[in-house]
């Protein structure tokens, strides 16, 4: 079973190799990030534990035992005792419980390390595996939105409410 990690620099091949994998599936549901964020990942890589160390985001990263990264559940934006929260996990790796897992496990960090009290989540109507994974982890429909021209969710969960 893949550890969930607090993303680091030692992480940037894999989750470089991780991104460039799964690029064409992750496209598929989500705006694809395109070519500059290839180009210049290392850059972006050191943006985000920035980010991170300043206590504004909290990334994580799914690793297997050989290192090999296959998902990512990110915190972004924590103010206030609230965050966004945002997941991919490997096609490879998709449907094993991975993302309800992590999901689950990134929950009790928000509260127990970050002291957070609420997340968000969006996703598109047409990605029932990502709206069940919300549903399972506590998250609750919180209006309509449009992500990119596409019909979508805005999701909350009060994570004060306990774990699930």
């Amino acid at each position: 079973m893949p550890r969930l990690q607090l993303l680091r620099l030692d992480h940037a091949p894999a989750l470089l190799a991780f991104e460039r994998e799964n690029r064409a599936h992750f496209a598929a549901s989500v705006p694809d990030r395109g070519d500059q964020y290839f180009d210049r990942f290392d850059e972006r890589h050191a943006s985000l534990l920035a980010e991170q160390a300043a206590g504004l985001c909290f990334f994580h990263v799914l690793v297997e035992d050989d290192g090999e990264i296959v998902g990512r559940v990110n915190l972004v934006d924590a103010a206030d005792g609230s965050a966004e929260l945002g997941y991919r996990i490997a096609e490879r790796a998709a449907g094993r419980g991975l993302a309800t897992a992590a999901v689950r496990e990134v929950r009790v960090l928000a509260v127990a390390q970050y002291g957070l009290t609420g997340l968000r989540a969006v996703t598109t109507l047409d990605n029932p595996g990502s709206r069940a994974v919300l549903a399972r982890t506590g998250f609750v429909p919180a209006g309509e939105i449009d992500l990119d021209g596409r019909p979508g969710l805005r999701l909350v969960c009060d994570l004060q409410a306990g774990p699930v």
